[in-house]
Parts: C-alpha cells; sequence; structure tokens
C-alpha cells in the first residue's frame, strides 16, 4: 500500500510539474469522457452535475497529495464541489439576470455556466485556451462597474502583485456585486507569508505550496480585500453538511468561502 502511495505521488507530481496548465486543459476536454465511463460506479458523486463514481483520484503538489480529490468524469476539486453547493443552497446567482467575469475558467464550471441563459457570461484568463478575453487580471479590459458577479478562484496567490489584482476586480465589479475570491488560506496563520527573492520552482513548491506560487495567506488574507474596499463575509457551508454527504462528496473537513460585495 505504500508503494502504491509513493507511486501515485510520483505520478501526480510528474503530470503537474512537466506538463503545461494551458495543455493539460487541452488534454483533459479529450479524456474526461473515457475517465467518466471507467471510473463510474456509485460511491461518490459529484453535485455539479450528480455523476456518480466507484472511486475519485488523488490530486496535490509535493508532499501534499490529497486523496479522493479529483473527479475523473469532471476534474472538479473539492473547493469547486463546496462553491457549486453554496451557489445553489444559498444564493440565487442561477436563476439571476446578471453579468459574469470568470477569470481564470475552471474546467468543472465552464460548460455548465455557459449553459445559463439568463447569464451574460465571459471568461478572461491571460494563457487559458477557453477563456474568451485574453488579458492580465491586473489591467483588465473592461469598464468600471460592469459586472455583477465576478468568479475567480485561486488565481491571486500567482501575482505579485495581489492588492493591484484585487483593486481591478473591485473597479470592474457593480455597487452592490459580488466577487467569489477563493485562494489556498493557512487558518492557523495569522500573517501571510511570501518571499519575492524565491524564484526557484522547487523551493516555491516548498514554501508555498506550488511551484508557481508566490505566497501562503493566512487570516489578513480578508483585510486585503477590505483595504481595497470590500465588505468580506466567510462563508461555512461545511456547517451545514451532514458527515455523510461530506464523505458524499469528498469535500474538505474545514474551508470557508470568501465572499467579497462592492459598497
Amino acid at each position: 500500500m505504500k508503494n502504491q502511495n509513493f507511486c501515485k505521488k510520483v505520478i501526480m507530481n510528474f503530470i503537474l510539474n512537466l506538463i503545461s496548465r494551458k495543455h493539460l486543459i487541452r488534454i483533459s476536454i479529450i479524456l474526461r469522457p473515457l475517465l467518466k465511463i471507467y471510473f463510474k460506479g456509485s460511491k461518490f458523486i459529484d453535485p455539479i452535475d450528480n455523476s456518480k463514481y466507484r472511486k475519485f483520484l488523488p490530486y496535490g503538489y509535493g508532499q501534499n497529495i490529497r486523496k479522493n480529490a479529483l473527479c475523473p468524469g469532471t476534474l472538479s476539486l473539492e473547493r469547486h464541489r463546496l462553491l457549486w453547493i453554496f451557489f445553489k443552497t444559498k444564493t440565487t446567482f442561477f436563476s439571476d439576470k446578471i453579468k459574469v467575469l470568470h477569470f481564470a475558467p475552471e474546467q468543472p464550471f465552464y460548460n455548465k455556466f455557459k449553459s445559463i441563459k439568463n447569464w451574460d457570461y465571459i471568461t478572461s484568463d491571460l494563457d487559458s485556451p477557453i477563456a474568451d478575453v485574453k488579458a492580465d487580471i491586473c489591467k483588465l479590459p473592461f469598464k468600471n462597474s460592469e459586472f455583477d458577479l465576478i468568479i475567480c478562484n485561486h488565481v491571486l496567490e500567482h501575482i505579485n502583485e495581489d492588492i493591484k489584482a484585487m483593486k481591478e476586480l473591485y473597479r470592474v465589479l457593480k455597487k452592490g456585486g459580488t466577487a467569489i475570491l477563493q485562494v489556498p488560506l493557512n487558518e492557523n496563520k495569522v500573517k501571510t507569508f511570501e518571499d519575492f527573492n524565491v524564484i526557484d520552482p522547487k523551493k516555491k513548491s516548498e514554501l508555498f505550496g506550488q511551484y508557481d506560487h508566490v505566497r501562503k495567506y493566512g487570516l489578513d488574507y480578508y483585510e486585503r480585500l477590505k483595504s481595497v474596499g470590500f465588505l468580506v463575509k466567510k462563508i461555512d457551508i461545511l456547517k451545514d453538511l451532514s458527515i455523510e454527504e461530506k464523505i458524499k462528496f469528498c469535500l474538505h473537513n474545514s474551508e470557508k468561502i470568501p465572499v467579497a460585495i462592492k459598497n
């Protein structure tokens, strides 16, 4: 069993570190339907499309490989499944007529969000092959107060000038609009740790959790969002779910959704 787990870690690290995100997206578009069939079962469910699987796949970098993290059919991770449950059970976004910016669009959501007829849905990213608008998050090509909802998840930890990026997201959001800004966050740490002198990918992975991250956020992440004008809420969806649901959907035991509202 130990040898099996070691092999899984080696394979996962090889894939994530060797192949660029852009090419991983292209490859996964082809593989997803095959994986969905191969791993079909009844033990686990992805709430995004209610598909069922006999197992989920491990995912992570370095020594931080998580079991049952990646849904083989949708490629959703724990954070995607949690956010979907939040949208569906705690908001009216899916029925609202709104203009939505999805920065760095995630594959588990892409087709589902595009199919929502009452959304004016725009995707943006600097490199992603599925983005409508190629753009730098620190210099967005959109008007002031253009969007009702912004989804920008696990992006800011990659950006050196994260405050500048937050200001841009605030600028293009309508007054009263909502931004979902998930990041990897260590709730046991008060202060964010960053060191821009670290450029070696292996050292970055060791310090920040991933080879292309530039910081590891602590609880002061919420203060950074507030500093640009956002009103910030920490939404704890997990407290409303049973143990059985958390196991069935393969969710973390503790994760909150940062919801930022433009005053």
